[in-house]
């Protein structure tokens, strides 16, 4: 054998039995879980053994030759670290796997032992792992060649783009990436720290803590929750445990990109790109016309999850039998476990005065504990709308929950895409929908708007869901949302098993208002003069009248959410209670912590037609608030007196009257002795900003697919052969030169002359996709 092989005798004579092994281990620091159970039982005899045993029948065979490889390339890493660790007898060079050149020693024959090191042999060991770290992560590195995570994972999503329905049989080869296991411990690391640990910072230790809970994987021997098995180790206890959340992370940057092509456009949550402004942006746009809503709430087939049928649905997109066990085990040992959310049970375990207490007293942070969210942020995330407070939470798998929920409802997705080509029945003596399904926007730049017609109606449906929540909007009869319904209700009883009621699916009409994400979606009637361009370039204004789809935040949510925040107390006239979470930070942090949650709420309501009226309601609410802190922590008594020294932002500083002399607020500033007092936003009606109008794309793609689907474009050799025959045919021509001339043939010619020499044109061979491309950025009136 090697020289690696020369180390094994000291250390089997410095363990006796598996216990004693493990607790000398201990005491000097080694990472006894680093080895598989039976290479560290019985300490280097067993190693001996089973290579003797592998080595003697692998004489025919090439795949038992790599069998036998596998252990003196990966295993005698972690054994001759434990001895060199122990005894001192092994330097790092035996850390490298054996060269294939260097001729192996008979399997029968036995290396001679060596004496055991002296004290000053193990210091000076001591001091080369601690000065050569640098050298331990070259040689784990160099073991195989490495790649970058982020180029492995844009080939990932831009095949599997490519290819939407393609099964992958086989993640094994992205499971051996040793990179992808480093990039998805910095991200478990960066979310539970705060911090993005750079790759060069990570000590030789951790990485190969890395490599030995990648070997359990592939190996089959890692287990969900093991806390008596943990491999790799955190500085404070979590739950689930870190090693956990480290395969959940990889296998969410494995599975994201090939379950993302499969899922269908009307979802919209827990997915890159997509958000609920999103969801109400869509509203806008294709929910104009609708006069029937049907509104859904799948919670419950969700809680009760049929871990068969999940699997079956997942294996449609993997069928690889190690990916399919974690999940499947991370479903079953954790099948009776159903919370939606950590911070809530543990807030209904407490009682109120230990909640207040909590929110009132300073708590100091434990060595290398995580800091928590701001309070702005925590508050903020209170407000979560119903749609989107119970996020899915299935155990052990963890962050991959909102994924398989994902998977487990994109069956339904897909039946309501069908279903909706079968309903829609067009109607030529309609004012929208006249021919197909994507005519509706009559007027792109303003889509809610939706003209008068007579008694017969285009029959049009559309379908969104956001979680497990959707809405239907259904152009024609009651009867027929009554008939949806009943099809919704057997689709889930056949495919999911679970049985709704009809109070999961409500019906609702516009006229009464149908709240969904947090806002009301409504319509009101409106007459508006019509203006546009005419033949021969004459305005034209006509009298209209129609109906206009309005998506208005609810007042009413907002003031239950504060309410339940302790920031207002009633009902119809709320009044504003003091912050006490804020009782001790200075009032700039105060200020500047209101300031960012004015922020986000104002950006949470950026769709919303009263967008002015709710923000500057929540400004009322939180300057009120702050208003009778400032007035109890410094003593003035009412917020009258803190509005007439601070200001009405109360930007102005406050302070407790005292008799001796103190420096100006102003000098304070100056030397930087104290933080700028930010004035508390919107204080005005005219600083909030209105609601953002910005026409949204019928067929709206995220960016990120637009670019994939660009990149594939351009892998495609037929692009390629088309775009140059398209330049033999017509010769190179720059879109200004284009624009150029319509405008000079639009000028001198007239539109008559303009309209012919088109025509002219298109008889010579311009493209049609061309004329397509010039009505469409120039139409013809």
């Amino acid at each position: 054998m090697d020289s690696s092989l020369r180390a094994l005798p000291s250390l089997s004579n410095n363990s006796g039995s598996a216990r004693e092994s493990a607790g000398n281990n201990r005491k000097e620091g080694v990472h006894v879980a680093a080895a598989p159970a039976p290479f560290l039982v019985n300490g280097a005899q067993q190693v001996r053994h089973l290579l003797q045993k592998r080595e003697s029948t692998s004489d025919n065979h090439a795949s038992a030759r790599q069998r036998v490889e596998w252990p003196r390339a990966d295993l005698f890493g972690y054994i001759i670290q434990v001895e060199s660790r122990v005894t001192g007898t092994a330097s790092f060079e035996s850390l490298s796997p054996p060269s294939a050149a260097e001729p192996s020693s008979s399997p029968s024959r036995k290396p001679p032992e060596e004496p055991s090191p002296t004290p000053p042999m193990r210091n000076k060991v001591k001091q080369l792992v601690e000065k050569s770290s640098k050298s331990t992560q070259a040689a784990f590195w160099s073991r195989t060649p490495t790649e970058e995570p982020l180029e492995t994972l844009t080939e990932l999503w831009g095949k599997t783009f490519s290819e939407p329905k393609k099964t992958f049989k086989n993640l094994s080869g992205f499971l051996s990436k040793k990179e992808l296991w480093v990039l998805a411990y910095q991200r478990t690391s960066a979310h539970l720290k705060g911090t993005f640990p750079p790759r060069n910072a990570l000590h030789s230790h951790t990485l190969q803590q890395i490599y030995s809970l990648q070997h359990a994987v592939l190996n089959n021997y890692f287990s969900w929750n093991s806390k008596s098995h943990q491999l790799i180790h955190h500085p404070t206890p979590i739950t689930p445990l870190f090693q956990d959340r480290v395969v959940q992370e990889l296998l969410l940057m494995l599975l994201d990109p090939i379950f993302e092509p499969r899922f269908s456009t009307k979802s919209h949550a827990f997915r890159p790109g997509r958000s609920p402004h999103t969801v109400i942006r869509t509203l806008r746009t294709n929910f104009a016309g609708y006069l029937w809503f049907l509104r859904g709430d799948l919670t419950h087939v969700l809680c009760d999850l049929d871990v068969d049928v999940a699997m079956g649905f997942f294996q449609k997109g993997v069928k690889d039998w190690k990916v399919l066990k974690l999940i499947k085990s991370g479903l079953r040992e954790s099948q009776g476990r159903r919370a939606s959310n950590e911070g809530d049970e543990e807030d209904r375990s407490r009682t109120v005065r230990q909640r207040k207490k909590a929110r009132t007293s300073k708590r100091l942070l434990k060595e290398n504990e995580p800091k928590p969210d701001p309070y702005w942020l925590r508050t903020f995330f209170d407000f979560a709308p119903e749609e989107a407070e119970n996020v899915p939470n299935y155990g052990h798998i963890g962050i991959l929950s909102p994924l398989l929920a994902n998977i487990y409802l994109n069956e339904l997705d897909h039946m309501m895409e069908e279903k909706m080509v079968e309903f829609f029945r067009p109607c030529e003596r309609d004012s929208i929908w006249k021919f197909s399904m994507d005519d509706g926007c009559h007027n792109p730049s303003w889509p809610e708007f939706v003209p008068a017609s007579g008694k017969e109606k285009t029959r049009k449906m559309d379908y969104v869901r956001y979680g497990g929540h959707f809405l239907i909007g259904i152009r024609g009869p009651r009867d027929e949302a009554v008939r949806i319904r009943k099809e919704i209700i057997e689709f889930c009883e056949s495919k999911y098993g679970s049985r709704l009621d009809n109070s999961k699916i409500e019906i609702e009409h516009i006229s009464r208002g149908i709240q969904f994400l947090d806002h009301i979606i409504c319509r009101r009637v409106i007459y508006p003069t019509l203006r546009y361009t005419g033949s021969g370039g004459k305005i034209v204004s006509e009298k209209g009248v129609g109906t206009l789809l309005s998506i208005t935040a609810s007042l009413q949510q907002c003031i239950r959410q504060f309410r339940k925040l302790k920031f207002v107390k009633g009902d119809r006239d709320p009044e504003p209670l003091p912050c006490t979470p804020m009782l001790y930070s200075g009032q700039a942090h105060t200020n500047s912590q209101m300031n960012k949650l004015l922020e986000t709420m104002a950006d949470w309501y950026r769709y919303a037609d009263n967008r002015k009226k709710i923000v500057g309601f929540c400004a009322y609410v939180v300057r009120s608030s702050l208003a009778k802190l400032y007035a109890a922590r410094y003593r003035l008594k009412s917020r009258a007196k803190v509005y007439k020294i601070a200001s009405r932002n109360l930007s102005f500083p406050l302070r407790e009257h005292s008799n001796n002399d103190a420096p100006e607020y102003s000098d304070l500033i100056r030397m930087g002795l104290v933080d700028k007092i930010e004035g508390i936003q919107f204080s005005h009606m005219s600083l909030i900003p209105s609601c953002d109008y910005t026409p949204f794309p019928r067929n709206w793609v995220p960016h990120h697919e637009r670019v994939l689907h660009e990149y594939n474009r351009l892998q495609d050799p037929k692009f390629f052969c088309e775009l140059l025959k398209s330049i033999k045919r017509q010769g190179l021509c720059l879109p200004q030169d284009k624009v150029a001339e319509m405008v000079w043939n639009f000028k001198v010619l007239g539109v008559h002359n303009y309209q012919r020499t088109e025509i002219e044109n298109s008889r010579k061979g311009i493209f049609i996709d061309e004329r397509k491309y010039i009505e469409g950025a120039y139409p013809r009136h």
